[in-house]
């Protein structure tokens, strides 16, 4: 029975000459089998009659007679291998759209499995057989079902692009190799796959890191805007409480005021009223009397009585006729509106000046002052916190970096994006320079003050004239004189602007501006004596 099933492979009936099944199978005298056509033709390219296999010679040439037994076997491997074929063909898939199809299928086309670069042809799992079988075709390279196979064959040479040629970046075959590339380094095409593999793994992982760091800074600025929703929530409730509390504050007062108008309208006609109750009460003893007279018939004595009556009773009668009681409450919610208004416009302007103030000093930055910019006869702290004129110009090496004739000083810290903010006590000061500088601004000689000349800066001069050294100077108008001055710049947005950061009052704003370089911190306490004391850099508290 186990001989029965027995089914031999297909290298049993391959002829060697043909490396195909054998067909109408011989077999020569040393033994071994060929198709009686290809051993023929084998002979007559070749004198003697010699073994393809064992090389074994015949005199001469034998008679050639097919071998049944063969012939039977091979017959039945034939009618096994097509069931084998039709019953595997049913259960693959048909080549559906998109897919690459067998090209040796005829009539339905089933899906390839594999495509072979030495064949250019696609083939399914049925005609894919040999290749996994025959010692010869084991040796074709097998890849994943791809089209237009044609186009892996040199279109000069009609040979494969097995090659790399870096110096044009182009696939070659081994004939460009040796001709048109000859001079160029051309690599195995393997070895540029794996290096140009390992490079777009690189690549792609880069770029994955680039997202996975951008999804960071998404979430991160997505937290800062919830901080900052958050913070501007609670500035709003705060303004609009304020507001409340003001339109509270205006209808309690309206109230209280109509209501005290309305009291002393009540005891003004309380008081009308008492003094005419005193007015009946007297008229009514005259009208007694008068009707006593009446009943007599004496007209002497009638006259003589009313005179009497007259003197006897000297409050003269007053005349009412004129006399009202009117509610002076007339305008009254007009002149506690237009009050409200000015109280409200007051109050949001202070408000909105605070909001305004607390939003940028959220850039508040840590700034120091530059000891190597500094001018010989400037005395600075040793923590770079402040600065204060001396009396002595110190005998300094010339510092390139330094101011030679005025008495500046720069921020060690420089901005070239972004925004920032610091804040500087002036209190005590008669006069004094504050703002920003570019880097290339003149240190040798006099400065030129102006945004034309790379500074952006207000003054104080003579103890009260506040100037912004816009190119010509801006006179400022302040309430107060600043105790301590507030200076925030917006590189990209070409703002440099200045507050009183007592009173939240913006004091001046430099707008337009168009930085190109690094920007410092700037800083001039002017000359000593009445102006010694000193600019000092403070720590940033929001209010």
């Amino acid at each position: 029975m186990a001989a029965a099933n027995y089914l031999p492979s297909e290298d049993q009936f391959l002829c060697s000459i043909c490396l195909d099944v054998f067909t109408d199978p011989v077999t020569i005298p040393c033994g071994h089998n060929f198709c009686k056509k290809c051993i023929n033709e084998h002979w007559n390219i070749n004198d003697q009659h010699l073994c393809p296999m064992c090389k074994e010679a015949s005199n001469t040439r034998p008679d050639l007679r097919v071998n049944t037994f063969i012939s039977e076997m091979v017959a039945q491997f034939r009618q096994s291998a097509q069931q084998k074929a039709s019953s595997s063909s049913s259960e693959q898939q048909v080549s559906k759209p998109g897919e690459v199809p067998c090209d040796v299928c005829t009539g339905t086309k089933l899906k390839a499995l594999k495509s072979c670069l030495v064949c250019l042809i696609s083939y399914c799992e049925t005609h894919l057989e040999p290749h996994l079988t025959a010692s010869r075709l084991k040796r074709h390279q097998l890849i994943d079902p791809v089209e237009n196979l044609e186009g892996r064959m040199c279109t000069k040479h009609d040979k494969p692009l097995e090659l790399f040629c870096k110096t044009d970046q182009t696939c070659v075959c081994m004939l460009c190799h040796v001709s048109d590339h000859k001079m160029h380094d051309v690599v195995p095409m393997k070895e540029e796959y794996e290096g140009k593999k390992a490079e777009l793994e690189a690549e792609i992982q880069q770029m994955i890191q680039e997202r996975r760091l951008k999804i960071q800074e998404i979430k991160h600025s997505v937290d800062l805007s919830e901080e900052d929703a958050d913070r501007e929530i609670a500035e709003g409730v705060q303004v609009f409480t304020s507001l409340k509390e003001s339109v509270e504050r205006g209808l309690n007062e309206l109230i209280n005021t109509i209501k005290e108008k309305q009291k002393t309208t009540e005891k003004q006609a309380e008081a009308f009223i008492k003094e005419l109750e005193q007015e009946i009460s007297e008229l009514m003893k005259r009208s007694t009397e008068v009707e006593q007279l009446s009943r007599s018939e004496d007209h002497l004595h009638l006259l003589q009585s009313v005179q009497s009556l007259n003197t006897n009773h000297p409050t003269p009668i007053k005349d009412w006729t004129e006399v009202s009681v009117r509610p002076s409450y007339e305008g009254t919610v007009v002149k506690a509106v237009v009050q409200l208004e000015e109280t409200l416009s007051k109050e949001m302007k202070k408000l909105l000046a605070e909001s305004e103030l607390k939003r940028v000093q959220q850039y508040a930055v840590d700034v120091t002052l530059d000891p190597d910019t500094a001018h010989p006869q400037l005395i600075l702290s040793h923590d770079g916190k402040q600065v204060h004129p001396g009396k002595v110009k110190k005998n300094l090496p010339d510092n390139p970096e330094g101011f030679s004739d005025c008495n500046c000083v720069l921020g060690e810290q420089s901005f070239s994006s972004g925004r920032f903010y610091f804040e500087v006590q002036v209190k005590g000061k008669t006069e004094w320079t504050l703002g920003v500088a570019r880097e290339s601004i003149n240190r040798k000689g006099q400065i030129k003050a102006g945004p034309q000349y790379g500074n952006w800066t207000i003054w104080l001069r003579n103890r009260n004239e506040y100037e912004a050294l816009a190119g010509p100077a801006v006179r400022l108008s302040l309430k107060s004189p600043p105790q301590k001055v507030g200076v925030f710049v917006d590189y990209e947005e070409g703002l440099v602007s200045f507050y009183d950061v007592d009173t939240a009052a913006l004091i001046y704003s430099f707008t337009g501006c168009s930085f190109t370089e690094k920007l410092f911190p700037f800083f001039n306490p002017r000359y000593g004596g009445k102006n010694s004391a000193p600019l000092i850099i403070t720590p940033v508290r929001v209010n």
